[in-house]
């Protein structure tokens, strides 16, 4: 927290400059109060209570303007280093793998961008005028306060051990509590986003009262984690104020004891509550401030988790950016298993070459690692054993941006982004034309549905691109993948929303684009990658034949068994 304060140094020094000021000015006013009661009240002297008096609401006015300027300050620290630290979060985040969403979780991180990073800016605005303001106005107040008469100073050094004592143990009592509900909050999220992402699914099982009852529970353990924080809150605050009530009645009862004996002065005695009061109300909102501790360092840690987290995928700033051919690939004996404690193989010695002009398919049954074996081309994770080569050099020889440049990856799960659709497809080439737009559209077979629609390319997409079809959706992210020109494109699945008339158009129209980029297409149907010039058969993670349709209809069983379950006889014997 102090790290991204201290980057805003001339903001701080205004802040303490303001902080200085008010001080000052609280804690003359009780001075010049005692003035005006010993030297003009009781001297019957008006012409000097009127002087001070003017003098003391000079004083108030400069005082609400100090405190004005701090609040300011406070805010601009505050909301800067909020800023700053959510943009670094989100910049730290861009470079994890898909092992470290997976350890942290998605829910949890946005947590942690949102609340956790709210926590602090709430601690911080409280340090920044509290946390400034009180140990300085207690310190100052204090020495007033021996300085006015010792004797009454002892009751408040007195209250002291009993006010730390209790801010040590609030403090140690709430910071597990804080702890489990920053962990009931990543919950709720979970919860709550795969309710929304999964409403039709629950909707059409009829499973909305168990769905409420999951929420429920959740919600139930997030409350009542925060009623315990709030009870504890509750109860610090009274008890501070009545410890407050009883050390301002002995130093009453014994300042008019010393009053009556002449021993202290009615302007002093004033003078001496006043301060009193600083100092102790001072304590009591620094121990507030001590008191959020708990709970911000929960959060600051939780952040800090994040800013630490090592990714298993590193950029390699001195890497290859440029190379002589494009798009040759190369799988050498590659063996890749999923980081964690099993570290057991889901593909095993898997080798083969795509060149520029040619097509390469892979199929096989569900869990047989299709789509993680072409995810390693792109390093969303890095081999267990073996090599990827891309045009000679091994991908993490390779700057990953200027890897993933040569790539146009389309997913299983087409994702499209809030905007209008032309802004999707500027995802994949920001400088595009509406003309290479249309072109790319035309290719994906998707000019009739994206020109029908009333705004055309300037449609809004809804979040996720929930107001577009699955084939629509394949058919925009196949465009934005196109627009993209790339060395090496990847389908991965990426046909099998659309039906058979589409999806034979669009591969016709593919050969024709793709004559010198190297095309990969993992698929479940025989059908869409009958054409390919080399088809790869994967059975639980293993090579079982590599060939064209007619070759591994004879050699290999497995194929045959698949295109005997989707193609008549009649196509069998083509």
């Amino acid at each position: 927290m102090w790290r991204y304060a201290m980057k805003q140094k001339k903001l701080l020094f205004f802040n303490f400059i303001s902080v200085f000021g008010f001080i000052s000015v609280e804690l003359g006013l009780p001075t010049l109060l005692a003035l005006m009661i010993d030297k003009g009240i009781t001297q019957n002297d008006t012409n000097y209570v009127k002087n001070m008096g003017l003098l003391m609401l000079g004083v108030v006015v400069f005082g609400v303007a100090l405190n004005i300027l701090l609040g300011y300050f406070t805010s601009r620290i505050t909301t800067n280093m909020i800023e700053n630290i959510r943009d670094d979060l989100f910049e730290t985040v861009q470079e994890f793998s898909h092992n470290e969403y997976e350890q942290i979780g998605v829910s949890s991180l946005i947590t942690r961008v949102t609340n956790d990073a709210y926590q602090i800016m709430l601690f911080m605005q409280n340090i920044l005028r509290i946390g400034f303001t009180a140990p300085m106005m207690f310190i100052v107040s204090l020495y007033m306060v021996v300085r006015t008469s010792p004797s009454l100073g002892w009751y408040v050094l007195g209250s002291l051990p009993f006010l730390l004592g209790g801010v040590v143990a609030i403090a140690i009592y709430s910071e597990p509590i804080s702890k489990m509900q920053q962990k009931n909050l990543d919950r709720i999220n979970g919860i709550l986003r795969e309710n929304l992402s999964g409403l039709r699914v629950i909707r059409a099982f009829v499973n909305e009262r168990f769905e409420e009852k999951r929420f429920e529970e959740v919600n139930d353990a997030y409350a009542t984690s925060s009623k315990k924080l709030f009870r504890l809150m509750s109860v610090a605050q009274p008890a501070f104020f009545f410890l407050f009530n009883i050390v301002m009645v002995l130093i009453i009862w014994s300042g008019s004891v010393q009053i009556s004996t002449g021993d202290l002065r009615v302007g002093d005695l004033i003078a001496f509550i006043e301060y009193i009061f600083h100092a102790l109300f001072s304590f009591m909102l620094f121990a507030t401030v001590f008191m959020m501790y708990p709970r911000a360092a929960v959060s600051a840690g939780r952040i800090q988790d994040v800013f630490d987290a090592e990714p298993l995928i590193k950029d390699n700033p001195n890497g290859i950016t440029t190379t002589a051919t494009k798009g040759e690939l190369v799988f050498d004996h590659v063996t890749f298993a999923y980081p964690g404690p099993s570290q057991t193989p889901v593909i095993r010695d898997i080798s083969f070459t795509a060149s520029p002009g040619e097509t390469v398919a892979f199929i096989g049954s569900t869990g047989s690692g299709k789509s993680t074996l072409i995810q390693l081309i792109p390093r969303f994770y890095d081999v267990s054993q073996g090599h990827v080569l891309i045009d000679g050099s091994d991908v993490r020889e390779y700057q990953l941006a200027a890897l993933r440049q040569k790539i146009g990856y389309i997913p299983q799960k087409a994702v499209l982004f809030t905007g209008t659709i032309a802004d999707n497809l500027r995802y994949g080439k920001e400088d595009a034309t509406k003309e290479q737009m249309l072109r790319a559209l035309d290719i994906a077979q998707a000019t009739d549905f994206v020109l029908s629609l009333p705004n055309g390319l300037d449609t809004v997409v809804s979040e996720g691109g929930s107001n577009f079809s699955g084939g629509q959706k394949q058919r925009l992210a196949i465009a934005r993948a196109i627009i993209r020109q790339p060395e090496i494109f990847i389908f991965d699945d990426s046909f099998s929303a659309l039906d058979y008339a589409t999806d034979a158009r669009l591969r016709e129209r593919l050969r024709a684009e793709t004559t010198e980029s190297t095309t990969l297409i993992v698929a479940q149907r025989v059908g869409t990658i009958m054409d390919a010039d080399k088809i790869i058969v994967l059975n639980e993670g293993d090579v079982v034949g590599i060939g064209t349709h007619k070759e591994l209809l004879k050699n290999c069983a497995i194929y045959y068994d698949i295109a005997a379950s989707q193609l008549s006889e009649e196509e069998l014997l083509k």
